[in-house]
């Protein structure tokens, strides 16, 4: 079952995509894998940028609420960042870095899924932050 294309599971499109693989989900959590490629757009000189890292995040949570959905044979949802808080960059990845980056719920209420992401480079965290993710119908 694992890995499976993430992009089947998000709402986002090219060239707006910050996940390639999902690893990893159950009823509470999910891993995405990322290569950051040069003519991503959240790339500038190299470097891959916070907005990048906030995205990577949050896409994540919507790899994981797709794969939710789909174990329910419901569709994907669009969704968007509430809100977010603590958010943490250790350090900005460069191209050709491989991410790994995990999701956990920490509550899911009305409609709004909060999660705690965490994004690794080579298995260094690089980056977290709390978000509030509301799915719409």
């Amino acid at each position: 079952m694992f890995p499976q294309d993430a992009t089947t599971l998000i709402p986002q499109q090219q060239p707006f995509v910050m996940v390639n693989g999902l690893v990893f989900a159950d009823d509470k959590s999910a891993k995405t894998s990322f290569e950051i490629i040069g003519d991503n757009p959240m790339c500038i000189n190299g470097i891959f940028q916070e907005g990048g890292l906030l995205e990577n995040m949050a896409q994540t949570a919507a790899a994981y609420a797709g794969f939710i959905a789909s174990q329910n044979n419901e569709p994907v949802k669009k969704g968007f960042i509430g809100a977010v808080n603590n958010f943490e960059v250790l350090r900005l990845p460069t191209q050709g870095d491989q991410l790994l980056t995990e999701v956990n719920v920490v509550d899911e209420v009305m409609g709004v899924t909060v999660v705690w992401g965490k994004v690794f480079c080579y298995s260094e965290l690089i980056a977290s932050a709390e978000l509030k993710i509301f799915i719409s119908d």
